[in-house]
């Protein structure tokens, strides 16, 4: 059985933050909420969007559901379009599907995720996507990270996270693997070293080598 990379979307493989930007303002603008600062918006990638509802605007879980289909109006129509693809991602793709196992875990929706792996040319690399479900029940990248785990593989010592956020990293702890940080996404060097990352990189191309590291 071969070694497995797990690697998140938003942040990691793709710079999703014009189209997940864009959607959330139009639902905060649809509810009738203020629209915060760029800075703030960008805090939404990442997490389970109902998280971060619940913590800026104390939507309980009902409200955050039903905001969440209006952002998915958007999102899905045009949102899930408009990222770019990280330099470098392509070819670090190509070169540990030599050797490694990939599978891709993310807080989006897998039917979502699926789509730009898709549209993007990388679904051969990845023998797995592995994300929230459309109704709320799997979310939270602990949770998806284990479900990843169940159909890839039962040794967690040949198993390394690849990610830009604390939850990445949380999430890959959780679960008894190793995680990797990277830089150049939507988290900083003092966020993935308080989550307690294995390794730290600042461009994609310098994945493959932190990974054989690691395993």
């Amino acid at each position: 059985m071969k070694q497995v990379v797990l690697f998140d979307l938003d942040g990691t493989l793709t710079d999703s933050s014009k189209g997940i930007m864009a959607s959330i303002t139009y639902m905060l603008k649809e509810l009738g909420l203020e629209i915060p600062a760029d800075d703030v918006l960008r805090s939404f990638i990442g997490p389970p969007l109902s998280l971060s509802l619940g913590n800026l605007y104390g939507m309980d879980k009902e409200a955050a559901q039903k905001a969440t289909l209006i952002y998915r109006d958007y999102y899905a129509e045009q949102g899930i379009h408009e990222l770019e693809v990280y330099p470098g991602i392509a070819e670090t793709l190509a070169d540990l599907s030599k050797d490694y196992t990939l599978g891709l875990a993310t807080s989006k929706p897998a039917p979502y995720a699926e789509q730009i792996i898709g549209n993007l040319g990388f679904a051969d690399y990845f023998t797995g996507v592995f994300g929230a479900d459309m109704d709320g029940r799997r979310e939270g990248k602990a949770t998806i990270i284990k479900d990843a785990l169940t159909h890839l593989t039962d040794d967690l010592s040949q198993v390394v996270m690849v990610g830009d956020r604390e939850f990445d990293i949380k999430g890959a702890k959780e679960n008894g693997i190793a995680s990797i940080g990277v830089l150049y996404g939507f988290g900083d060097l003092e966020e993935l070293q308080s989550a307690g990352a294995d390794r730290i990189v600042e461009n994609a191309g310098d994945i493959p080598a932190a990974v054989r590291e690691l395993l």
